[in-house]
């Protein structure tokens, strides 16, 4: 692929990690708020937000009632989206703790590859790290991006991810662009339809993965979730719930 092509693709997957926040405008909160809502779509400050004019189905956010937590099931069928929650708050020593479960997993996923970069569940964070911190190339792609959007992209976020083949703790950078970085949290098929509980760290992860570029944990300015399926054109099924942010 020619300069022109890569510089493409780099934009593409910019477009991807950083418009978890592009939809949800300026409208942050100070706090993490529950799900709420009826089976259509979690009610605000959560928001569903996709690629700039996007063609391709959404991946489908819902408010369900499932062995007795108040639930989002998120269905990802050849799809991209994600559900974001606008935040601004100082991150120091805070701490996310949710419960998710995997009811259908994509078996075609591979993180490692552009056309296998696919979740079928993440729990992600994002961060106003400075711009002058981000390396001069991803700089530069970042600011043609916010041009682009408009909006105030993050410059780093951090997803954590149930993955099916990934060893437990595996860390690596999206194929996409390093400024959107994964943990892979649960692993394999074996645990599907059971909930599991996650309690994470975010400011130590923050600095696990980008701490060679800043030494300073930056604003938290939103917490997201999201599923996707449109790059392996597969299915996935998951849920999350009892989402809290804490010190």
């Amino acid at each position: 692929m020619g300069g022109s092509g890569g510089d493409a693709m780099a934009m593409i997957g910019f477009v991807r990690a950083i418009c978890l926040l592009a939809a949800a405008g300026s409208a942050s909160a100070a706090t993490l708020q529950p799900f709420a809502g009826s089976a259509s779509t979690p009610l605000a400050p959560w928001q569903v937000g996709g690629l700039p004019q996007q063609t391709k189905p959404f991946t489908h956010f819902s408010v369900v009632d499932l062995d007795g937590h108040r639930a989002l099931r998120v269905e990802a069928n050849l799809s991209y989206g994600n559900l974001v929650h606008p935040l601004q708050m100082t991150a120091a020593n805070n701490h996310l703790a949710w419960q998710w479960r995997l009811d259908e997993p994509n078996l075609a996923v591979d993180l490692h590859q552009r056309q296998g970069d696919d979740i079928a569940l993440k729990v992600c964070t994002l961060w106003d790290m400075p711009i002058d911190k981000v390396p001069f190339l991803e700089r530069q792609l970042l600011r043609v991006a916010r041009s682009r959007a408009g909006e105030p992209l993050p410059a780093a976020t951090v997803c954590y991810v149930w993955d099916p083949f990934l060893p437990l703790g595996t860390a690596l950078d999206s194929p996409f662009t390093r400024r959107l970085r994964y943990i892979v949290l649960r692993s394999g098929t074996e645990r599907l339809h059971q909930w599991m509980p996650e309690r994470r760290d975010i400011t130590a992860d923050f600095l696990k993965l980008f701490g060679a570029e800043t030494n300073e944990v930056p604003p938290l300015v939103g917490v997201a979730i999201g599923a996707d399926a449109d790059n392996t054109q597969g299915r996935s099924v998951g849920h999350v719930a009892d989402m809290v942010l804490d010190p």
